[in-house]
C-alpha cells in the first residue's frame, strides 16, 4: 500500500486546530494517529500502516471490524428506518432487542430500558433506584454506596459514585452529590471472600440503610478504576446483604458484558441476581452507541403505579433503530458461535505471551481474566513516549496510569494476538 504522508500531516493539522480528544488537552500534548480504514482486528494508518487492534475500540468491538453480518444488519435496517421517536412508538428491532436481553439475563430482570451511552444508562439506573423508594413511601433513601477504584461513566451522577480520590473527577468533588464509599475487596478471584471484608460494608449499611438506595459495582472485574479482578464470593455475600437491608443492588457491565470475562455476563460467575444491570459498550459489537438498563417487576411496577406515574427519563435516541438492529445481529452473532471456547482459547495465549513479564522488575503484577489481560507496573507510563512505541511495534494498544493492558476482538487469531502480546512485553521491557 501507498504511503501517504501528506495525508497524514493534513489530518494532524487540522485535528490539532478544531478537536478535543477525549482525557487530553487541546491541540493534544501526545501524538494523535490517523485512522483511515478498519477491517478484521486492523486498523489502517494514513501513511499505509496497519495496526493490530489490541482495544477493542475501548472494548466494544467485539467481532473486530467491516463483519459482513453487522453491515447487513445496518444497510437493512436503513432500508427500512435510521430513526424514529420512542415516545408513544414502537418498532420491531426495539421489541426483539428488549425479549433477547431479557432471555439472556438473570429471570427476575424482564424490564428494558433503553438509553444512548453506557454514563447515561448509570444515570438511568440510579435515577430509578431512587424514584423507587421515593414511590415507595421511603423518601430517605437518595444516597448510593460503591467501590474504591470503581468506575461508572463521566457523567453528573455517574461520577459521583466513581471512586472521589484515584478516580479522574477530584476536580468536580464540590458539586458531585456525596456518596459512600467502601474498601474494594481484596480477596482475588479465585479465592472465598473472608467474613472480615464485609465488615465496613455491614457498618455502613446498618448505620445508614435507612438512607442508601442502592449499592453499585462492577461485578468480578474493576475496568477503568485499575483492571482489579476480585472475587466472585463477594457478589453473594454482597446481594445477602442488600436483602437483609432492604438496599437495591446494581450491577453495572459496560464492560464486562457479552462474554468478556469468559461468561456471557460476569455476574454468572456468582449466580448472583442484581434488582438491576447495566449494558453497554459490545451491545451493538461497537457498531454505534446503545446502551440498556434492565430491572426487575417490583421497581417497574412501583414507580409506574407511583404519584408520578411515570419513570422521569427520555433520550431523544432511545431505542434508535438502527442500533437495536446492529446490537440483534451482535448477540445473535455471539451466541451462534462457540464463543466460551473462543474466550478460553483467547485466555490461555495471554496468559502464555504475557507472562515473560512477570520477570521484568518494573512489572507489579501480570494477570488475565478471560478475554482480559493486564501488565501492572510499579510506576505510571509516560504516554507521550510509550504510545509511539506501540505503534511503531505494528499494534494499538492505550495504556492508562500503571496499566498496560489489553482486551483484544473476539474474532484474533493466534498470530495475531502473540504478535500483540509480544509487542506488550517488549515495550514494557524497554521502559
Amino acid at each position: 500500500m501507498t504511503n501517504d504522508n501528506s495525508l497524514w500531516r493534513d489530518l494532524q493539522e487540522r485535528d490539532s486546530e478544531h478537536v478535543w480528544h477525549p482525557y487530553s488537552a487541546t491541540p493534544s500534548r501526545g501524538e494523535i494517529f490517523p485512522i483511515v480504514a478498519a477491517d478484521g482486528v486492523r486498523l489502517r494508518l494514513a501513511d499505509g500502516r496497519e495496526l493490530i487492534d489490541g482495544m477493542a475500540s475501548w472494548w466494544c468491538a467485539i467481532h473486530g471490524y467491516n463483519h459482513p453480518v453487522l453491515n447487513r444488519a445496518v444497510n437493512e435496517q436503513l432500508t427500512k428506518m435510521s430513526h424514529v421517536m420512542f415516545g408513544g412508538l414502537t418498532h420491531p428491532a426495539a421489541v426483539k432487542l428488549a425479549q433477547l436481553l431479557v432471555r439472556l439475563t438473570p429471570d427476575s430482570l424482564s424490564k428494558v430500558f433503553f438509553s444512548d451511552s453506557g454514563s447515561v444508562c448509570v444515570e438511568v439506573a440510579l435515577k430509578m433506584a431512587i424514584q423507587f423508594w421515593q414511590a415507595s413511601g421511603k423518601q430517605r433513601k437518595q444516597k448510593m454506596v460503591a467501590l474504591r477504584s470503581g468506575y461508572h461513566g463521566d457523567t453528573f451522577g455517574a461520577m459521583s459514585v466513581c471512586d472521589p480520590v484515584t478516580g479522574m473527577h477530584h476536580l468536580f468533588g464540590d458539586v458531585l452529590n456525596k456518596q459512600h464509599f467502601v474498601a474494594a475487596p481484596k480477596a482475588g478471584f479465585h479465592e472465598e471472600c473472608p467474613e472480615t471484608e464485609m465488615e465496613e460494608i455491614t457498618d455502613l449499611l446498618t448505620s445508614h440503610h435507612e438512607e442508601i438506595a442502592a449499592i453499585i459495582v462492577e461485578p468480578v472485574v474493576q475496568g477503568a478504576g485499575g483492571m482489579h479482578f476480585y472475587s466472585p464470593d463477594y457478589l453473594r455475600k454482597l446481594r445477602a446483604l442488600c436483602d437483609a437491608f432492604d438496599v437495591l443492588l446494581i450491577f453495572d457491565e459496560i464492560a464486562t458484558g457479552f462474554g468478556r470475562t469468559g461468561k456471557m455476563f460476569a455476574l454468572e460467575h456468582a449466580d448472583v441476581e442484581p434488582d438491576m444491570l447495566c449494558l453497554g459498550k459490545s451491545l451493538t459489537g461497537g457498531y454505534m452507541t446503545l446502551a440498556a438498563t434492565l430491572c426487575n417487576d417490583q421497581i417497574a411496577s412501583t414507580i409506574s403505579n407511583s404519584e408520578a406515574g411515570a419513570f422521569m427519563h427520555g433520550p431523544t435516541f432511545m431505542g434508535n433503530p438502527l442500533a437495536c438492529a446492529t446490537a440483534i445481529a451482535s448477540i445473535e452473532l455471539l451466541i451462534s458461535q462457540p464463543w466460551q471456547r473462543k474466550i478460553q482459547r483467547l485466555n490461555l495465549q495471554l496468559e502464555e505471551g504475557l507472562s515473560p513479564a512477570r520477570k521484568l522488575p518494573q512489572v507489579n503484577d501480570v494477570r488475565t481474566l478471560g478475554a482480559i489481560g493486564v501488565i501492572e507496573l510499579h510506576e505510571a507510563v509516560d504516554m507521550q513516549r510509550v504510545q509511539p512505541m506501540f505503534v511503531d511495534k505494528g499494534v494499538w494498544i492505550r495504556p492508562f496510569g500503571k496499566l498496560v493492558y489489553t482486551m483484544p476482538p473476539y474474532t484474533m487469531n493466534e498470530e495475531d494476538l502473540a504478535a500483540l502480546t509480544a509487542a506488550m512485553v517488549e515495550v514494557v521491557a524497554a521502559l
